[in-house]
């Protein structure tokens, strides 16, 4: 009896962690939501510095940009493309063990040549840097290929 109340203990910590998809998600006039004072969230528009991450630079069409970054994201583990509109992307990254999920956000502007970032945790305060590494992860692959 007292295995299984541990196993259902642990099922109920599991799926407890993935978190309800946040309320709002994606782009008003150009500009993703702020990140929360929590240590869990990048962006590149955000101007605080702990939050700060540089946007991905971009040569030839928003088309072409497009294309390469849902590329890379399809080759990544555990990566979930939940929408995927022509100048906007929202992909949910779940962790292997524990099964959190991190929403990330892709936004391309054209005008400046750049896709903006946007990645934060569903749960918790840090996430131990892993959303700035995932984004980091994602700029080499996308510097790093045609």
């Amino acid at each position: 009896m007292r295995n299984i109340l541990i196993v259902m203990g642990f099922a109920v910590l599991f799926m407890g962690c993935t978190g309800s998809r946040p309320a709002f998600l994606g782009v008003v006039s150009g500009k993703f939501i702020p990140c929360p004072g929590s240590p869990n969230c990048v962006s590149s528009q955000d101007p605080d510095q702990k939050h700060a991450i540089e946007p991905l630079s971009y040569k030839g069409s928003p088309q072409e940009a497009r294309t390469h970054l849902l590329g890379i994201i399809g080759g990544m583990k555990r990566a979930k493309v939940v929408t995927a509109q022509e100048r906007y992307l929202h992909v949910e990254f779940t962790s292997a063990i524990f099964r959190f999920i991190d929403d990330a956000e892709f936004f391309i502007d054209d005008m400046q040549k750049v896709i903006h970032l946007r990645s934060a945790a569903r749960l918790g305060y840090s996430d131990f840097d892993v959303n700035r590494q995932r984004m980091e992860t994602i700029r080499q692959k996308f510097n790093s290929t045609p």
